[in-house]
């Protein structure tokens, strides 16, 4: 993202009573245990690194939309 990391974002989305129950995923393509760190401290919800072959990511993601549509159970 352009001028506002991913950590950025999710630091904000989690100040903000608003926005601060919505689950987050983070997509990315570092592997360092700094920004892993930092990101469950935060309040992420999922660290994703990201496949570099295309075929591998659309897995990835179809995998993350059925965990979050239909096995993890969400607040009412």
């Amino acid at each position: 993202m352009p001028k506002v990391s991913g950590l950025e974002v999710l630091r904000a989305l989690k100040a903000d009573e608003r926005t601060a129950s919505i689950p987050v995923v983070i997509m990315t393509s570092s592997k360092e245990d700094k920004d892993l760190d930092e990101s469950y401290k935060l309040g992420v919800n999922a660290y994703v690194v990201k496949p570099v072959v295309f075929e591998n990511f659309a897995k990835v993601v179809t995998e993350l939309g059925i965990f979050w549509l239909l096995v993890n159970q969400a607040p009412k």
